[in-house]
C-alpha cells in the first residue's frame, strides 16, 4: 500500500465538474487527488496565419498555475516576463492531444483556446489538464454544433492522460507529488478511447530502464486511461462513427 492507502495500480479519486465557469464556449473542474485544475474553452473565427484560406480550424492551449497552488508562493510568470521551458512544454503537449482527438478539417476557420489553470498541484497537472481539457473541448464544440455554426460534432475519440512511474523499485499509477518527487522512472502518457496511445513522455533519473519496465508502465498508464475514459463517457450519449455526440443531463463525475 501507498502512503495514501491505495494500490500500485490505483489512480487517485478522480473529479470532474462540468460548466465550472460561466462565459466559457466549454468549462470544467478536474481534481486527480489533491491537483485541481480549471479547464475552459474559447472560440474564435480565427485561424494561424499558416491555415487561412484552407478551411481548417486549430486547437492552441495555455497552461499557468496559481501562485499558491503549491506548498511556498512562485512568482507568477507575466511577472517575471517569460513563461518557463516547462509551462512551454505543456502547453504543447495539451494543444497535440486535443489536436488528436478533434477533426480539424471539420471545425471550419476556427481557433480552440484551451486554457488550463492550476489552483492546486499535487503531482500530475499535464495529465489533469489533458483530460479535463478533453471534456471542456467536446463541450464546446458540441455548443457550436446546437447553434448551427457545425453540422457535426467533430471529436474523433475520447482522449484522457495518466502518468506512471518507477517508486521505490514498484511501478506504479498516477503519481502524486510526493512519489514523483523520488521515481526512478517517470511517465505521462496520453491514450485514446480506442486504446491507442497519442504521446509518451518518459525520463530516467539517473537510472536506465529495460523494455520490459517500460512495458509494464505502459500496461499500467493503459489500465488508467481506460478508466479515465470511462469517466468522461459518462457525460455523454455519443455515437463516434457518425459524429453523434450530445451532453448528458449531468453536472458531475466521480470515482
Amino acid at each position: 500500500m501507498r502512503k495514501d492507502g491505495r494500490k500500485e495500480d490505483e489512480l487517485r479519486s478522480v473529479r470532474i465538474i462540468r460548466d465550472f465557469l460561466t462565459y466559457p464556449e466549454g468549462s470544467c473542474l478536474v481534481e486527480f487527488g489533491n491537483t485541481k485544475v480549471i479547464c475552459a474553452v474559447s472560440v474564435t473565427d480565427t485561424v494561424p496565419p499558416f491555415l487561412k484560406g484552407k478551411g481548417q480550424g486549430w486547437i492552441t492551449a495555455e497552461y499557468s498555475m496559481l501562485p499558491r497552488a503549491t506548498h511556498s508562493r512562485n512568482i507568477r510568470e507575466s511577472v517575471q516576463g517569460k513563461i518557463s521551458g516547462r509551462t512551454h512544454e505543456i502547453q504543447r503537449m495539451i494543444g497535440r492531444a486535443m489536436r488528436n482527438a478533434v477533426n480539424l478539417a471539420k471545425l471550419g476557420e476556427r481557433t480552440l483556446w484551451v486554457d488550463c489553470d492550476v489552483i492546486q498541484a499535487d503531482g500530475g497537472t499535464r495529465t489533469a489538464s489533458i483530460t479535463g481539457a478533453f471534456v471542456a473541448v467536446t463541450d464546446a464544440l458540441i455548443r457550436l454544433y446546437e447553434e448551427g455554426l457545425l453540422s457535426t460534432v467533430p471529436v474523433k475519440d475520447f482522449v484522457a492522460a495518466v502518468s506512471v512511474g518507477v517508486v521505490s523499485g514498484k511501478a506504479m499509477l498516477d503519481l502524486n507529488f510526493e512519489e514523483d518527487s523520488i521515481a526512478t522512472v517517470d511517465m505521462n502518457v496520453v491514450g485514446t478511447g480506442s486504446g491507442k496511445f497519442c504521446e509518451i513522455q518518459a525520463v530516467g533519473e539517473e537510472y536506465v530502464f529495460p523494455r520490459e519496465e517500460l512495458d509494464i508502465l505502459l500496461d499500467l498508464a493503459s489500465k488508467g486511461i481506460a478508466e479515465l475514459i470511462e469517466l468522461q463517457k459518462a457525460l455523454y450519449e455519443t455515437n463516434i462513427s457518425v459524429g453523434y455526440w450530445k451532453k448528458k443531463n449531468v453536472k458531475e463525475v466521480r470515482f
